[in-house]
C-alpha cells in the first residue's frame, strides 16, 4: 500500500506519517523533503520535480518488495497528477489523505514548531492554492484532534 499524507506546512503531515508508519509495523517512511537535501543548493522551485521523481523510484523499489510506504507531502493538483501518472500501475495500492486544519490553526506555533514568518506565508500560499481541500483522496480536519487521533482515524479508513 502507498498512503499519501497530503496538507499544507504545519498541517501534522510528518508527525501522523511517522506515527503511522509505527503502527502499520513494516512500512518505509518517505519524507520527500529530505530528498532536496542532496540538492540544497538548488531553489525550492527548481528541485520539486527532481524530488518527485526520485520519490517515485524509492515508491517503486518499497511497493516491489512488498513495502508499505507512508509519503507525507504537500500534494497540488499537478504533483498529484504527475504522481499518479508515474505509479499507475499501482493506482489500486494507492491511498491519499489530506489533514485540513483551518487556517487559523495550521498557522499557529504547533507542538515544539515555532514558525519563521517564511512558513507562515507558504501556509497562505498552500491554502490559497487548494492544498488543504483537493478533489482527490479523503480530507481530514485535524483541527482539534492529536496526530495520534488523527493516525487511527486514518487506519479505521483504510481497513474499510
Amino acid at each position: 500500500m502507498i498512503i499519501f499524507i497530503n496538507g499544507s506546512i504545519n498541517a501534522g503531515k510528518s508527525t501522523v506519517s511517522k506515527i503511522l508508519a509505527d503502527k502499520l509495523g513494516s512500512a518505509a517512511l518517505l519524507e520527500v523533503d529530505c530528498l532536496r537535501d542532496f540538492i540544497g543548493w538548488m531553489t525550492l522551485e527548481k528541485s520539486i520535480p527532481i524530488n518527485l521523481e526520485n520519490a517515485v523510484s524509492l515508491i517503486q523499489n518499497f511497493h516491489r518488495r512488498g513495502i508499505d510506504v507512508v509519503v507525507p507531502y504537500p500534494l497540488s493538483k499537478e504533483n498529484y497528477n504527475f504522481l499518479m501518472q508515474e505509479l499507475h500501475d499501482f493506482a489500486g495500492d494507492i491511498k491519499v489523505f489530506t489533514l485540513a486544519p483551518t487556517l487559523e490553526v495550521a498557522s499557529s506555533n504547533r507542538g515544539r514548531r515555532e514558525l519563521t514568518e517564511q512558513e507562515r506565508a507558504r501556509i497562505k500560499h498552500h491554502y490559497a492554492i487548494g492544498i488543504p481541500t483537493p478533489n482527490f483522496g479523503t480530507i481530514i480536519d485535524n483541527s482539534n484532534e492529536t496526530p495520534e487521533e488523527t493516525a487511527n482515524k486514518i487506519l479505521k479508513l483504510l481497513s474499510k
